[in-house]
């Protein structure tokens, strides 16, 4: 078999005081594995530590949101002829310690995405009260609607085939803000496989959270709105599965481009 190529994407907004950080562990824990950070239209020293460090990039003009990062790094990938992504944010909350793992459980399995989890037994994730129910509300609902057990429904700390990451580059209603609980339905709905393995997260160190005072109410109602979008459109998104799955056989070896330091 051949050695998979595989992509880390890294989104970023306004990390300066954490991507040092998680570069440092990318070094650490996975070195020689090709590395792109999506910048999302931070105005602090994000883009500067990033291309001291050498590290290629694509620049988006304004901040577009997490979502659009995520997808951005997809369309890379699929554009660049890579085999595997994984997603890791640029807040420090993800240990690339677990990197390898996610590649290995990937490849060892069936399945087309691997979650890492910090609510397995061996996981673990020092969070508040409030937040730990509202993972637990969503993780619930996913589960339900899938009638597949997903214990962190939350977790952007993945890993995906091809199949999975060429499927989300090319649809076009790729959540913007927050792909969460919606995505993980529409992954299984699409059929594919998704696996969850234990990991350890921490909490930030600098900076706000995404989901913080009235933007958690706000992510709350807008994810009970998609979700609900998501399954009112099952069908739809069964028979676009098949269409983009079948396609992307045809794209996967598409010719590499030089793409360091590329701003879109």
């Amino acid at each position: 078999m051949d050695t998979p190529k595989i992509l880390i994407i890294v989104p970023s907004y306004k990390e300066e005081a954490n991507i040092v950080r998680v570069l440092q562990g990318l070094e650490k824990y996975v070195p020689g594995i090709d590395v792109l950070m999506i910048i999302d239209g931070s105005k602090d020293r994000t883009e500067e530590i990033v291309s001291f460090n050498d590290y290629n990039s694509v620049i988006h003009p304004f901040n577009m949101g997490y979502g659009v990062a995520i997808q951005t790094g997809y369309k890379y990938a699929v554009r660049n002829g890579y085999d595997l992504v994984v997603q890791i944010d640029g807040d420090g909350q993800h240990d690339p310690k677990y990197i390898k793992p996610m590649i290995d459980a990937l490849l060892s399995s069936e399945s087309d995405v691997v979650i890492g989890s910090r609510f397995l037994e061996g996981g673990s994730y020092d969070v508040p009260i409030s937040r730990k129910i509202g993972i637990k509300f969503f993780s619930k609902i996913a589960s339900l609607i899938t009638g597949q057990k997903i214990s962190d429904s939350t977790s952007g700390f993945q890993a995906l085939n091809h199949r999975a990451f060429y499927y989300f580059s090319k649809v076009d209603n790729f959540p913007y803000d927050y792909p969460d609980a919606d995505t993980i339905i529409t992954l299984i709905f699409a059929g594919f496989k998704v696996k969850e393995i234990p990991v350890i997260m921490y909490d930030r160190m600098n900076g706000k959270s995404m989901t913080t005072g009235l933007k958690t109410i706000v992510y709350v109602i807008k994810m009970l709105i998609s979700i609900l979008i998501t399954v009112l459109r099952k069908k739809n998104i069964c028979q676009d599965s098949e269409k983009l799955c079948c396609s992307s056989f045809t794209d996967k070896r598409i010719k590499s481009y030089i793409t360091s330091g590329v701003k879109f």
